[in-house]
């Protein structure tokens, strides 16, 4: 089974429960600070991937790291996935459920790619066009990308607007491959 489907699989579990115990906002959290934790601590991410550490070993430091900084159902779920083997996954599982988190209460991701970071009247203006386009709240991702020369890439769900130099670069190289002039016979 994909990497993805088991992540899938375990956030919609969680987020269902989650739902019916009335705790989705905490547990959203817990999962927002637990994918900060693994994106800071490549080193955490290795041992929970780690085949040579003992899975009671791995649960034992999630323990040390996360109780009483967490919810029980975060810790339970923890718990669960390292008697399964599966706390390898315990990252995707977290980007999951913050995904599927958003699209439970109509939340629109969006990812803006610019050359610098954006000023607050900027990231305002980025939020209204994607409000206007979704119709929904906006959860807008900042990512710089110095590549892009300057303008401006926004990916919304599966549509992308590319006003950056660069694409703009490209589309001039593709037009001068082009012979737009015949021979004269």
């Amino acid at each position: 089974m994909s990497e993805y489907r088991i992540a899938s699989r375990y956030a919609k579990s969680l987020l269902d429960l989650a739902v019916e115990k009335g705790q989705l906002e905490e547990v959203n959290n817990d999962m927002m600070m637990f994918s900060h934790v693994v994106e800071e601590n490549r080193d955490l991410l290795l041992m929970l991937k780690s085949p040579i550490i003992t899975p009671d070993k791995k649960l034992a430091i999630l323990n040390k790291l996360f109780e009483g900084k967490v919810n029980d159902l975060t810790l339970a779920i923890f718990r669960i996935l390292t008697k399964k083997h599966r706390e390898g996954y315990l990252g995707l599982i977290a980007e999951e459920f913050h995904h599927q988190y958003n699209t439970n209460k109509g939340i629109e991701e969006a990812t803006v790619t610019t050359t610098f970071a954006l000023s607050d009247a900027m990231r305002s203006e980025f939020e209204g066009v994607v409000k206007n386009i979704s119709n929904k709240e906006v959860e807008l991702t900042e990512v710089v990308d110095e590549s892009l020369i300057g303008g401006f890439i926004l990916k919304i769900g599966d549509r992308q607007v590319d006003d950056s130099v660069n694409s703009k670069l490209k589309a001039l190289r593709v037009e001068f491959t082009k012979n737009h002039y015949e021979k004269a016979y």
